[in-house]
């Protein structure tokens, strides 16, 4: 069985993305890594080439920054880094520049994967997410945040990355997926509140034009985690690849949690109580087919 990584990623150091954990988080179940890297403002390139492992294999990009709608220059770089897989791949395994795998869940995919090497009906794995939010002490939970998503898919040439690279389909058509007990962590919220601003502001360049962003994006801006809906203390432990950079957190994350309940309007607390006591998650969004 071959497994396969990939990613792609700009502008890592700049805007302060943990592509190196992202990458070593995985890499001990993975045969070979692409990495698409676009020419970036910073040193990029020289921070990927530092992952001391010979199966990294970096591909260099340019990123359209004429387009702008809905993201889809992340599909397309997803794209370009997965059209570079090995065509002898059986399992193509996706990671995103700002998440990472706990070291404990990597034999429960590579299990997973052996188990479902050979069932046709199965076209990728589906695993649970854990979004973290201002602080490595807290994750987001409510309805505004995706529970599930696709990362790990059996190669196959007519797979594309849809719509802002969040999932895949094959042919336009959801992938076949089987849930597994494992969790990917996000760790993209996680900034001082000045770094998130600068997110916010950056990743909007890829959805909407300039005068959209200086509309509703003015410098004086300040970043609202009231978006977050729900923070909750996180108990776990954190992947071993994060321990440096987390050992070096250099804010404090003095914000209540508590006062995030109070701005959740009425619909929402009504829908996330349904939730909460059936774990029915109404008007869900899945951009698979579980089987």
């Amino acid at each position: 069985m071959k497994v396969s990584g990939f990613t792609f990623i700009r502008n890592a150091i700049k805007n302060d993305y943990s592509i190196v954990e992202a990458i070593r988080s995985i890499l001990p179940i993975c045969d070979e890594f692409v990495v698409a890297v676009g020419r970036s403002d910073d040193e990029t390139l020289s921070l990927v080439q530092g992952i001391d492992s010979p199966k990294i294999k970096i591909i260099e990009t340019v990123w359209d920054d004429t387009l702008r709608q809905g993201g889809k220059t992340f599909a397309l770089e997803t794209d370009k880094a997965y059209d570079a897989i090995s065509k002898d791949t059986d399992w193509a395994f996706y990671i995103q520049g700002d998440e990472c795998v706990h070291e404990s869940y990597l034999p429960i995919i590579k299990q997973a994967m052996l188990a479902n090497l050979d069932k046709k009906e199965v076209e990728g794995l589906l695993l649970k997410y854990i979004h973290f939010y201002g602080s490595y002490d807290y994750y987001a939970s409510s309805r505004r945040w995706y529970r599930n998503e696709i990362r790990v898919l059996k190669y196959d040439k007519e797979v594309r990355s849809y719509r802002d690279a969040q999932g895949f389909r094959k042919n336009d058509h959801k992938i076949k997926v089987k849930p597994i007990d494992a969790y990917m962590y996000h760790y993209g919220w996680v900034k001082p509140p000045k770094g998130l601003k600068n997110k916010v502001h950056n990743f909007n360049q890829f959805y909407h034009d300039d005068y959209w962003i200086a509309e509703h994006l003015p410098q004086n801006l300040e970043f609202d985690y009231g978006n977050a809906d729900i923070l909750q203390k996180f108990e776990g432990t954190h992947p071993a690849v994060m321990k440096k950079r987390i050992d070096v957190v250099n804010w404090k994350f003095n914000f209540d949690p508590t006062v995030l309940k109070k701005k959740t309007d009425l619909r929402r607390r009504f829908l996330q109580k349904i939730e909460r006591l059936t774990g029915w998650r109404i008007g869900e969004y899945k951009n698979y087919k579980v089987v």
